[in-house]
């Protein structure tokens, strides 16, 4: 046991806990903020980017669908199709959208947003 401060208490939760989205749309919730990194739950239910929309992130983001199924595209005019347990990881400046999420069910995405790359500015 050191003499230090003491460290703040262990956190616990469930993915399956939390807000739900309305059809047609996604909640975010932050799971841990820390040391420049991030863990996000996201449930989207029927909910895909805006016509026009594209994510460009100045982090890398990697991105684990849990439940549902789902679509990213990509600035190439390819998609992929997500089912539970298929993973991601976008790298910094990947121009992504999310195509589709499944409209009956929900779709829980756990993703991690790295810190930023050394020089990046902007935000993610």
């Amino acid at each position: 046991m050191s003499g230090g401060p003491a460290a703040p208490p262990p956190r616990f939760g469930r993915l399956g806990d939390g807000p739900r989205p309305p059809p047609g749309a996604e909640v975010f919730t932050d799971l841990l903020a820390e040391a420049g990194a991030r863990v996000e739950r996201i449930v989207s239910r029927g909910a895909a980017s805006p016509p026009g929309f594209w994510y460009e992130q100045d982090r890398t983001e990697f991105v684990l669908l849990l439940e549902g199924a789902a679509a990213l595209g990509f600035a190439d005019g390819t998609e992929r199709r997500l089912g539970p347990g298929d993973w991601a990881v976008l790298p910094a400046g990947c121009r992504h959208r999310v195509a589709w999420t499944d409209p009956a069910r929900d779709t829980v995405w756990l993703a991690l947003h790295l810190p930023r790359r050394a020089g990046a500015g902007g935000s993610a």
